[in-house]
């Protein structure tokens, strides 16, 4: 039972490079999809997981599966469509989920025509789903910076982002960081898919951010234990797929993704706002 658990993070470097990598995206993401969550925003996260996808074929394109490239180009794409998307929705009668949209289908089909001109089916399959055991040291590098970049960011302005995401009306009545704020959390929710284009790809990057943040709102309300559980959920996922993904010979990004989903399953069933306890409570007050 150790072999099978811990035998491939102590023998093998690719493996514990993958696993400090997706310690990291989990630490990283997850609270940022529990903002997204709470704002109703949670698609939001998905379209700008195609979003980049332009940059980071251009990248490719240009310096092949370079990690630093691809990933300037699809910050650089995914913060244009996000500002793009939003100026649309302010100064037309469109709203920002249509623009939004509207935005990244153009953004994803450009991406794969832009891979698929110039690569191969392969090329396209790394760009989109990634491969977390090929985790190299430039990569590991940027998921350091850009995950400690989030951490800080979401430590300094931890207050203004609860009241921005549960009342933005009232920030910004008593205060001019309102826009600011939103600025900032626009910019995390572009980067942290971006940093995970390496490990799980540009379409999967997003289920390691909603998945676990998602499952989490079944066992508590409040936001601090919220992000808390959401990171051990991504955690528990990323473990867990790299082990499945090691043992069954399964593709990596596709095996944690899939463990966040099944975690999140149970969550709806068992979790303490699940399917289970809320049958109970109902049972019991009717018998009551």
């Amino acid at each position: 039972m150790f072999e099978s658990v811990f035998g491939p993070f102590i023998q093998y470097g690719f493996m514990q490079r993958a696993v400090i990598g997706s310690l990291l995206l989990s630490v990283s993401c997850a609270p940022v999809g529990v903002f997204l969550m709470l704002r109703r925003m949670s698609l939001t996260g998905d379209a700008m997981s195609h979003a980049i996808l332009p940059g980071a074929a251009l990248g490719f394109l240009l310096f092949g599966l370079d990690i630093i490239p691809m990933t300037i180009g699809g910050l650089i794409v995914g913060l244009v469509v996000a500002m793009g998307a939003g100026a649309v929705s302010r100064f037309t009668i469109q709203k920002e989920d249509a623009s939004m949209a509207a935005f990244y289908l153009i953004s994803l089909a450009l991406g794969v025509l832009l891979v698929s001109w110039r690569g191969s089916s392969v090329d396209l399959m790394h760009v989109l789903f990634g491969s977390v055991l090929a985790l190299n040291n430039a990569a590991l590098t940027l998921i350091v910076i850009i995950s400690l970049s989030t951490i800080l960011a979401l430590s300094v302005f931890w207050r203004a982002l609860v009241a921005e995401c549960l009342d933005p009306l009232f920030l910004r009545s008593v205060s001019r960081i309102g826009a600011p704020v939103h600025f900032l959390f626009l910019t995390l929710v572009v980067l942290n898919p971006v940093c995970g284009l390496q490990s799980v790809g540009s379409l999967l990057s997003v289920g390691l951010m909603m998945l676990p943040a998602a499952a989490a709102r079944f066992w508590t309300n409040q936001v601090p234990p919220m992000c808390f559980i959401a990171i051990a959920i991504a955690a528990a996922s990323s473990l867990a797929g790299l082990l499945l993904s090691y043992h069954a010979s399964l593709p990596s990004g596709p095996a944690i993704i899939l463990s966040a989903g099944a975690i999140y399953i149970l969550s709806t069933v068992a979790g303490r706002r699940g399917v289970l306890r809320n049958a109970f409570s109902s049972r019991r007050h009717k018998t009551a």
